[in-house]
């Protein structure tokens, strides 16, 4: 937006609070400013609109007719067995609404992963124009929490592709979802933030926003006053399920990285540089002789990694990658997976008091590390999502920050996790014996189990009152 624009939004913010009283004492010129702005946006409103879908998944699914699940914390707290009860079942269609963005002329269409994890029966695409598609999912990609649907048209109205490394704080934006089922709807307001994590995905770098984004709305578009792309909407922080002015979208240049390799390739490929790496807060930056927060510290360097070869070492902090600022670990992160695999980068980094560069050879992201994300392959068999227990998350989820395990975040009904009791927020601390305190080492536990001799897990949970207990569960793949 140029210094027009931002005088046209500036007038209409003082217009919109002070209208219902001096709107006599607007001079034209002001109004016509103000129309201005608003003609603006019902254009943006109606050039997008038809870019973004409805989707509707069904899925057949056994539902418990008499579930008894707060006999469990009773049953491990006085007995340290799960309640091994199985009640009966009945079918029926699980539904759920989302929303997404055509991105191609011949049917290919954005969306949420999480709108389509569930592996539903049937997926159904509804145009603006009211035609109504059967889609197939093309390919997911649990790391960023993008999957890409398709449907049999042709004409279609793409979507106009922006660059979200061009988005500004404060700049005005659209967002254009289905909201709780309601059809297309059209919510205004600014960036608020970037660079933001939840949790939520492996590979993270939100733009917030204050503009209301509502359940449905996951997988529809965030634009800005350009009509084009820099946002899939993804997620809100609430408390009452509903919106309370705080709104997630995954950046498009991450989006059109993830397109473009499921649609090419037939599978995510991306940049691997090979480190662990965190927040420089202004505590450490003193420490380490910065004179402010910037970059990103690196906590951890994998042997024979691109990183290894190039020399950066525990400690370093990353300041420049290819010649672009670092502003912290999800920036650095987005930069590195949206590289090409092979390509040589320049980077900067803060070593002993003093800048030096190093060149690196990017990488190909490693399969097993993208498993080691966020997410775990819904494939398999135990029936659970895991996450890396960082001290963040440790606080979200009311335990100490120094604890060490792969912490669940999703158990899928009716699988062998399930129906032995485990739950979201759950630490699994041991498989077999065998320590957890990285997702690599869950991955290798997994690896070397043979799911005939089934897993024995040490778990840690926190329970309803606060209290914290260890309980063993064995677990068998089902017959």
């Amino acid at each position: 937006m140029g210094n027009a624009g931002w005088k046209l939004a500036a007038v209409s913010i003082f217009v919109f609070v002070l209208l219902p009283l001096a709107s006599a004492r607007l001079s034209e010129e002001e109004l016509a400013k103000v129309e201005e702005l608003n003609n603006i946006f019902a254009k943006v409103a109606q050039e997008v609109k038809p870019s973004v879908v409805n989707i509707r998944t069904e899925k057949v699914v056994k539902i418990p007719t008499a579930p008894f699940e707060y006999f469990d914390d009773i049953f491990r707290r006085f007995f340290n067995e799960p309640f091994e009860w199985s009640p009966p079942e009945e079918e029926g269609v699980q539904r759920s609404l989302g929303s997404g963005v055509i991105v191609s002329e011949d049917g290919y269409i954005v969306t949420n992963y999480h709108v389509i994890k569930n592996h539903p029966d049937e997926i159904w695409v509804t145009l603006a124009d009211e035609r109504r598609f059967k889609a197939e999912v093309v390919g997911s990609d649990p790391e960023t929490d993008l999957a890409v649907l398709k449907i049999d048209a042709k004409g279609l109205p793409a979507i106009k592709m922006g660059d979200s490394d061009q988005v500004r704080e404060g700049e005005w934006v659209l967002a254009i979802g289905n909201p709780f089922g309601l059809g297309h709807t059209i919510t205004a307001g600014i960036v608020s933030a970037k660079g933001k994590s939840l949790g939520l995905a492996e590979i993270e770098n939100y733009i917030q926003t204050d503009a209301p984004i509502n359940p449905g709305n996951s997988g529809g578009a965030l634009v800005n006053l350009k009509g084009e792309l820099i946002g899939i909407n993804t997620a809100i922080v609430s408390t009452s399920r509903g919106y309370e002015g705080i709104g997630f979208a995954i950046p498009v240049n991450i989006v059109k990285q993830v397109i473009k390799s499921i649609i090419e390739k037939g599978e995510v490929v991306r940049g691997y540089l090979g480190v662990l790496i965190g927040k420089v807060d202004s505590d450490l930056a003193r420490k380490l002789g910065l004179k402010k927060p910037m970059g990103a510290v690196v906590s951890k360097v994998y042997k024979d990694s691109p990183a290894d070869k190039a020399g950066i070492k525990r400690g370093d902090v990353i300041l420049k990658y290819g010649g672009k600022e670092v502003e912290g670990p999800s920036d650095l992160q987005e930069m590195v997976v949206t590289t090409e695999p092979g390509k040589k980068v320049k980077l900067e980094i803060w070593r002993g008091g003093k800048r030096r560069t190093v060149e690196v050879k990017i990488g190909k992201r490693p399969a097993k590390v993208a498993e080691a994300g966020a997410r775990v392959e819904k494939e398999e068999w135990v029936g659970i999502t895991v996450q890396e227990l960082t001290p963040d998350l440790a606080r979200r989820f009311g335990y100490k920050e120094d604890l060490k395990g792969v912490i669940i975040t999703h158990v899928r009904p009716g699988s062998p996790a399930y129906s032995k009791g485990l739950r979201r927020g759950d630490v699994i601390r041991e498989i077999n014996g065998k320590e957890i305190e990285s997702i690599e080492d869950y991955r290798e536990a997994l690896k070397e189990a043979k799911p005939e001799e089934g897993l024995l897990l040490w778990v840690h949970r926190k329970l309803p009152g606060g209290e914290e207990m260890d309980f063993y569960v064995a677990i068998y793949p089902e017959k």
